[in-house]
Order: C-alpha cells, then structure tokens, then sequence
C-alpha cells in the first residue's frame, strides 16, 4: 500500500463527522422517545389534524392515471425537465396574463425542489452575475441558505435584519436601512411568502418600500417561494411580492418547490424562473442554466413532474388541488385557533396573539434557548431552539399539552 494508506489506514481522505442541522437530529431523537405524550414541533411538513402525513387525493388519482397510461416510458428528460409542468408552474406564479410570459422574457426549468433551484440559482449567479457577489439574506432565515450558499466559493454570505422581538412583526426599518447600506447590485433572497422560520410577512405597503430600496441600489432578488398558498389560501395573494417586483422592471429569479403545496416530498419536484430584461437575455440565462444542471445531476425526474403536471393543467384536477390547498392552509389556521385558545385557558404568561397573526406553517413563538431546553428535556416537546415551531405538529388533542408545558417553562426554565 502507499504510504498514505499506511499512515492513515485509508485513501488519506480528511474528513471529520459532520454535524446534522438541528432539525433532524431533533426529529430523530423524538422518533427514538417511548414517552407516550410526546409531541414533534419540529420539521416542515403538512400534517392532518390526526397529526398524520397526507398524500392529496387529487395527487393519488394522477398515479393512477399514469400507471394506466401505456404510452409512458421510463426515457430521461431533458435537461430542462418537463415542459408542460415548467408552463405551467411559471403562469402560476406570474399570472396567466403576465407580460413576462406573453414577451417570452420569462424562462423556467424543473430543479429538485426548492433546495435545488437554489442551488442552481446560487451557482449561476456565481458564474455570470457581473454584480456584487454578496448574498444577502433575512436574519432569521432557513438554515439551508446559509449552508448552501457558504459551500460556492465567490459568494459571500450577509444578513439584513427581518425580525423585530419587541413588535414579532417585520422590522422593516431596520431591513430597508441594511439593503440600503448594502453594497450596490448585491443578490437578496427574499421569502416571497409565509416567511420561514418566523410565518411573519411585510404587508403590501412594506413590499413597495423593499422595493423601493432594491430598485436604487440595483439589487438583484431571488425569491424562495416553498409555501405558495400557505400563507393566504389563494395563490395570487401569495404571489403579490413577486408579480410587484415583476411590475417594477426587474430581472430576478423564483425558486418554487411543490414539496409543501402539492405534498410531493419525496418526489423533488420544483421550478426555477429566470425573469429578464429581454427574449433573448432570458435564453442565453436558461441556457446557461442547464448546463448546471447537466454538470450536477443531468436531468430531472419524471414522475413526480408528470403529477404536477396534471395537477396544474387538468381543469377538473386543477380545482381539486387548489382544493386541497386552501384545506391545508384552513387547518394551519384551526392549529393557531386551537393553541392560541389552549395558552388563553391555561393562563400562559405573555401575550399570544402572534400566534394568530403570523401566517404559513411556522410560528416564531418567543421562548428563549432555555426555555425550549426545557420544552425538550422535561416535557418531550420538541422545537427548535430559536422557539420556532411547525404548527401542522400542534393538534386539537395535544394543544393543552403543549400549552401546559410552555407555561412551565416559562415560569420554571432556569436561563443560562
């Protein structure tokens, strides 16, 4: 053997363990607790009132069409992925009647949901983007945003404050002065809608005023859009942000994921939206844009496309499935009913009403570090440390649970 294998005992690779985002070690440590009571506020996904995954009805009946279709094969996509799903998931979010769309300004291509239109989204600035290389992102945001945009050498990662704890509403003044001290022609992740991790959105006067500042300080915006629909229950309401910026002249670029909205985890469906200033600039983008993709993964899946697909184009299914959204986005309101009413009756300390006015699956609940310690080590309630929760975890049968715990953290959780 070579020397390095000798002193190593292997190829000489130097690798140490890594760490697990908080998330899912949490989750796997609720998984693995016998206790009977347990509740798991933890990871991103829709839950039933039965605390249960869903699979859309309207998604089982597209399977069952497509295992009947005996014209389907198993050949690649192209590197764009499928079309008529990309079609589709772009008038979604611009609107039938955009402008972008009707100039061919608008370009799209599948990508492995959300995290990878990201990716792609994050290697392409990295390459062609004359701008500043700083990506500016909200303070708190989804920990994978760090995470990804840290592993692209060039890009520079940066914060602007979002959230104010004295208001648990947007701080706008702080976010507008940050993007305003910003270096010009900087990228910024904006979350179009139900803002992760705090549900708090800016309302439509605050967007013009984001706006505003990006405009004059020649930003360019990437938006996340994972939760179209959880926020409001209608998908042009949640599309506001976007389709304002679109109104505004902007280039930006969306990254959809279908994982939340249509139930597809495991299926990696999303959408990636280049939106530019010309036909032309726009193709000479997406064409640059699969060749990422070819360099990374080739083409996209089938199946889970094909869903989407039918789901978006089929005028009966289509109804059905915005059916199935408003119905998700209605029980995420019944969970904040339900434990707001559980904290009011267990005489919580603090006011709760943030707990109503924030919007989409999570909730910024303003416990502290020791407070959630003490969720998790003392009453088998599992969150985030930053007192984030999922509320599809919260159900009409452990809200006074979770009630009854968080009062006794709060008064009995010893601060560091």
């Amino acid at each position: 053997s070579s020397g390095i294998i000798a002193e190593y005992g292997s190829s000489g690779i130097n690798a140490e363990y890594g760490d697990l985002p908080a998330v899912f070690h949490l989750a796997a440590r609720h998984n693995a607790d016998e206790f009977p009571d347990k509740v798991n506020l933890t990871i991103g996904a829709y839950r039933n009132e039965a605390g249960k995954p869903w699979v859309l009805p309207v998604v089982k009946k597209a399977e069952s069409m497509l295992a009947a279709d005996e014209t389907l094969n198993k050949e690649y996509l192209s590197m764009g992925g499928l079309q008529s799903f990309t079609d589709a998931a772009t008038r979604l979010v611009l609107g039938e009647n955009s402008k972008l769309i009707n100039e061919d300004r608008a370009v799209a291509l599948q990508s492995l949901s959300g995290t990878g239109a990201l990716t792609i989204a994050f290697q392409f600035v990295n390459q062609f983007y004359p701008g500043c290389k700083d990506v500016l992102v909200s303070n708190p945001s989804w920990g994978n945003h760090k995470l990804m945009i840290d592993r692209i050498p060039g890009l520079n990662f940066k914060q602007y404050a979002y959230y104010d704890p004295n208001t648990m509403g947007v701080d706008l003044e702080g976010m507008c002065r940050d993007l305003e001290q910003a270096q010009d022609g900087s990228v910024v992740i904006l979350h179009a809608c139900a803002h992760n991790p705090t549900g708090i959105d800016p309302t439509k006067e605050q967007w013009l005023k984001i706006a505003e500042v990006c405009k004059r300080k020649n930003h360019f915006p990437i938006f996340d859009l994972a939760y179209l629909g959880y926020a409001s229950g209608d998908f042009d309401k949640d599309a506001y942000s976007i389709r304002l910026f679109a109104d505004q002249g902007f280039e930006f670029m969306v990254c959809q994921s279908y994982a939340k909205i249509m139930g597809l985890y495991c299926e990696r469906i999303g959408c990636l939206i280049f939106a530019g200033q010309t036909a032309e600039i726009a193709h000479k983008c997406l064409s640059q844009m699969k060749i990422i993709v070819r360099s990374i993964y080739s083409n996209p899946p089938a199946h889970g496309a094909r869903i989407a697909s039918m789901c978006l184009n089929n005028r009966d299914m289509r109804a059905e499935w915005e059916d199935c959204v408003k119905e998700m986005h209605a029980r995420i309101r019944r969970s904040r009913s339900c434990l707001h009413t559980a904290l009011k009756t267990c005489n919580v300390p603090g006011s709760w009403d943030h707990i109503l006015s924030q919007n989409g699956m999570f909730s910024y609940t303003g416990l502290t570090k020791a407070q959630c310690e003490h969720l998790i080590e003392t009453h088998h309630v599992y969150l985030l440390k930053s007192g984030r929760i999922s509320m599809c975890g919260v159900t009409p049968e452990n809200a006074k649970y979770v009630a009854n715990a968080m009062k006794d953290a709060i008064l009995n959780a010893k601060e560091n």
